[in-house]
């Protein structure tokens, strides 16, 4: 293949075509010659794929949920993926969570982040732009996200509220002069607030046409991508998008040295020992696999989850049986009336 026809389909909070461009501009961009062009339709680039006027598209995993049907029906697949550089949140605020004061108004409008800020501090006033807009008799009209996070930073220097979340890649695009907090997964110490991120959170997919050359796709591809989109898609792709919206996961490659030391620091007995025998000896010496993934009640009190860490040669595997665990769990919290409202 003497030129590569490269598609790219982005989103404000996954600006895949940035993404392609760095790694383009890299030193590990293949050493074929690629034509870059930006779209903006998927229904445009599936025409142009099936055509063969292009070869490989990159896009948001998010826009590819309950779309699967019209994938396979253009004779196209999805061959790969590209590990989330960015996938967490911020809190836009002078203070930090636990030193807000008491009724606080904290914007967002991740219904996932909601309940994750309820569950991590009581008292605060968590509420969605749309509900702000509403409680406060306005009349706000915005052309776009960047016009939309513009403005609550407006609100936020006036002292209409004390605090709003942001994507990280879209914190970057806007001059904030606010201190910033990330809405990290792994607390600093043991008991403190985590944050799994949002479903396909800055995922990037790449797709092709049936049959495409899997050496050529690989080129493009990660093999860490690669696993999480395998694991959200075997998870998730079943769900509607309002199930997801209290849905959060995180599938990352671990290093055994660094599970450990984090077990280590949090005292988690269970963790250490999972990869050692009897006698202490280090049972793999493979990239680990870690699953976490748990859904959150409207006011944030009750989480059901689930965590799962399995050597890469075994993940497969381990994803079958760790999905029919998840399904019990929510089917026996169904049982004894646990009900996530949504809000």
């Amino acid at each position: 293949m003497e030129r590569i026809q490269f598609g790219t389909l982005s989103i404000l909070s996954c600006p895949v075509d940035k993404y392609m461009e760095k790694f383009f501009d890299s030193e590990e961009a293949p050493d074929q010659e690629i034509d870059v062009v930006k779209y903006h339709s998927l229904t445009e680039t599936l025409e142009k794929l099936e055509n063969g006027e292009l070869d490989l598209l990159a896009m948001p995993a998010e826009l590819l949920h309950g779309q699967h049907l019209q994938i396979y029906d253009a004779n196209c697949e999805v061959l790969g993926a590209r590990t989330p550089r960015t996938p967490n949140m911020i809190l836009v605020s002078e203070n930090k969570l636990q030193y807000q004061p008491k009724s606080g108004i904290i914007l967002s409008d991740s219904k996932l982040v909601r309940r994750q800020l309820r569950r991590a501090r009581k008292g605060l006033r968590v509420l969605s732009t749309k509900a702000f807009i509403e409680i406060n008799e306005r009349e706000e009209i915005f052309d776009d996200e960047l016009e939309k996070y513009s403005w609550m930073e407006e609100l936020r220097l006036n002292g209409e509220i004390d605090g709003y979340i942001i994507p990280r890649v879209i914190y970057s695009e806007i001059n904030i002069s606010g201190r910033r907090h990330s809405l990290l997964p792994d607390p600093h110490n043991l008991g403190d607030s985590h944050y799994l991120p949002q479903p396909y959170s800055d995922l990037v997919v790449i797709i092709g046409r049936k049959n495409f050359p899997k050496s050529i796709a690989e080129l493009f591809t990660e093999i860490e991508g690669d696993t999480i989109w395998k694991i959200q898609d075997y998870f998730l792709s079943s769900m509607d998008k309002k199930e997801l919206e209290s849905i959060g996961v995180l599938v990352r490659h671990r290093k055994l040295s660094t599970l450990m030391i984090q077990a280590e620091k949090h005292r988690d007995l269970t963790m250490e020992q999972s990869f050692h025998d009897l006698e202490g000896e280090v049972i793999t010496n493979e990239v680990l696999v870690e699953l976490r993934i748990e859904k959150i009640s409207n006011d944030g009190k009750r989480t059901i989850s689930l965590h799962r860490v399995v050597p890469y040669s075994k993940y497969e595997i381990a994803m079958v049986a760790t999905e029919k665990d998840w399904t019990k769990v929510l089917e026996r919290a169904e049982m004894n009336e646990i009900k996530f409202i949504n809000d």
